[in-house]
């Protein structure tokens, strides 16, 4: 389908340049200092389309969306070896838990491991606990499950970190971690992801449900988990009281659809 954040500008010509996301989370907005669209996670593979006065203007490796990031949160790209599995982590000083930590990372993060000491992996951005990260081609199988490891995490419009998400945000992480390509947002995840289902069917666990601009996991046949702003968190909530909670400001479900 055709998205305007997954459309480069047609004016564009020039030279492109391989970067990656340097920083824990960094904001991936729709214009210099403008709104936040979604957002990138340490480690993401980014294509750099032009530069203007300390912005860049990047194209996403993993899900094709588009948008500016400061120049400074940009690094050289390693090849990543790892990825955060649990729902966050550290990057610290020396190999030692009572060390200074040196940066917060979020489910999700890609790392390019240089050694191991002492239970940790050494990385560019700190030591790692071994227990907090898995070898990059170690996909889990149950999207459902990897949602549940972002409950009670913040509402965050755009959001893809531990930090702070949103529905469509919960959805890509879920399926990123099992191997399932996913779009960043719910008109994408709506078009594409899996297979619709008629009307009436029963709800199982990873279905998707969607509404206008909502989209929500299901957690078995009476309970989904999604992100939304009524609860301004990850929660895990009925399906019959959500249906009827959201049908009174969005309208109806638009979308069941089934990942499996």
């Amino acid at each position: 389908m055709t998205h305007p954040r997954l459309t480069p500008d047609p004016d564009f010509s020039g030279l492109t340049e391989a970067a990656q996301i340097g920083r824990g989370v960094v904001n991936l907005l729709r214009k210099p200092n403008g709104a936040r669209d979604r957002q990138l996670l340490l480690g993401a593979d980014v294509t750099i389309l032009w530069r203007e006065e300390g912005w860049a203007y990047v194209q996403a490796a993993a899900d094709g969306y588009c948008g500016f990031v400061g120049v400074a949160s940009l690094a050289k790209p390693q090849a990543s070896t790892h990825k955060v599995s649990a729902p966050g982590s550290h990057g610290y000083q020396n190999a030692n838990m009572k060390s200074i930590d040196r940066c917060a990372l979020s489910h999700g993060s890609l790392l390019a491991a240089l050694d191991e000491e002492d239970g940790f992996i050494r990385t560019s951005h700190g030591f790692v606990p071994r227990q907090h990260i898995t070898v990059l081609d170690d996909y889990a199988d149950d999207p459902a499950d990897i949602a549940s490891l972002y409950a009670g995490t913040p509402y965050l419009w755009g959001g893809n970190s531990r930090w702070g998400i949103d529905c469509s945000g919960l959805v890509q992480a879920a399926c990123t971690a099992c191997d399932i390509p996913c779009g960043a947002d719910s008109d994408i995840q709506e078009e594409s992801l899996g297979t619709l289902l008629e009307d009436g069917s029963t709800p199982q666990r990873n279905d998707l449900l969607f509404w206008k601009g909502h989209v929500a996991l299901v957690w078995d046949e009476d309970t989904l988990i999604h992100a939304n702003a009524h609860a301004m968190a990850v929660v895990f909530e009925p399906i019959e009281d959500a249906i009827a909670r959201i049908a009174k400001t969005d309208g109806p479900v638009t979308a069941h659809r089934r990942l499996a």
